[in-house]
């Protein structure tokens, strides 16, 4: 396939999953304006926060943005990991990973969705690590390879919305998919 069909096709696959009300090619303007964006993020009480998914998916050399609503299927991995110096001990939890923590004495809910462990937590500063999460829908047999996919925090979500025109709608998220293209 030649580059602009693997181009086409890989947006035809995100529009046609369910759930996705937009699918795009994010261009490199707004991709730099929502990295600078995300240098700035800090979680509630000042805690760090670092998108690695962002950073890995704009290394790709496409990224195409893609709203979504609650029909999308879960990511096959968490989004949102928290670290005490090099040590995970906060997870994003999901319904067939809760039983990993439920009985565990250390376990501390955040959220229905997060847990942290104290056993794991040290001195360290803590910070919250979104790391790059694979795509399985883009892959090899469609002409795609290096494929991730993120979450942008929510202040470059709406930065990139407002740049393509879109509604910001509070029902609606986005993902980012930064992948290359296998060229014959």
């Amino acid at each position: 396939m030649k580059k602009q069909e693997i181009l086409d096709n890989a947006l035809n696959i995100c529009k046609g999953l369910r759930g996705v009300r937009e699918a795009y090619l994010l261009d490199d303007t707004i991709k730099q304006h929502m990295l600078d964006e995300e240098k700035k993020v800090m979680a509630a009480g000042g805690t760090g926060v670092d998108n690695q998914g962002v950073k890995e998916a704009f290394k790709r050399d496409y990224v195409i943005a893609i709203i979504k609503d609650p029909r999308f299927r879960p990511p096959p991995e968490p989004t949102v990991l928290m670290y005490s110096g090099d040590e995970i001990c906060g997870y994003e939890v999901f319904p067939w990973t809760m039983g990993e923590f439920e009985k565990r004495e250390d376990a501390i809910w955040l959220s229905d969705g997060f847990v942290v462990l104290t056993s794991k937590i040290s001195n360290k500063p803590a910070k919250f690590i979104m790391p790059p999460v694979s795509f399985p829908e883009l892959n090899p047999s469609n002409g795609c390879k290096d494929v991730v996919s993120c979450s942008p925090a929510p202040t470059a979500d709406l930065m990139m919305r407002n740049y393509e025109g879109l509604n910001d709608d509070g029902k609606l998220a986005s993902v980012l998919i930064g992948f290359n293209v296998i060229e014959e």
